[in-house]
């Protein structure tokens, strides 16, 4: 099951990074995306590109999250997201229930990767952004079983 996070407003990046520790604190959440706008190049010096520090692991942050997509083991965990966003989103935001991750290699993926499709892992489905070089596709933080 997913949930999407829609905050009534852009998330900064130090906003982005209190939201995505404190989600991380959550059992039940198995994986986490950011969508957003791209921010410029690094070389522009865009206060938001920046890294910021998720579950002790940095991460060059590259969007401007416009909102955050979970997949979620029950319905249970939705109350606990919304505990969360209330304390880091005192804006408002919105919490959409349904399907806003893909789980299945598409006819897309083989056109754009080709037989290197083969070598995405299973976990990488759905979560990168085609349009982006390989070098900033995707950071995959591990979850501590």
């Amino acid at each position: 099951m997913d949930i999407e996070i829609f905050p009534h407003r852009l998330l900064g990046a130090d906003t982005t990074e209190k939201l995505l520790n404190n989600l991380e604190d959550i059992d039940g959440i198995k994986r986490m995306v950011i969508h957003g706008q791209r921010l410029p190049p690094a070389s522009v010096k865009h206060p938001d590109r920046r890294t910021i520090v998720v579950k002790g692991e940095e991460i060059d942050l590259q969007v401007k999250t416009g909102r955050i997509l979970l997949e979620i083991e029950s319905e249970e965990v939705i109350e606990n997201v919304k505990e969360v966003c209330e304390e880091v989103l005192p804006f408002g935001f919105n919490v959409h229930i349904g399907t806003f991750i893909r789980y299945q290699k598409t006819v897309t993926d083989e056109i754009k990767y080709g037989d290197d499709l083969k070598n995405i892992p299973a976990e990488m489905v759905g979560l990168t952004d085609q349009n982006a070089p390989l070098s900033e596709r995707a950071s995959i933080i591990k979850k501590n079983q």
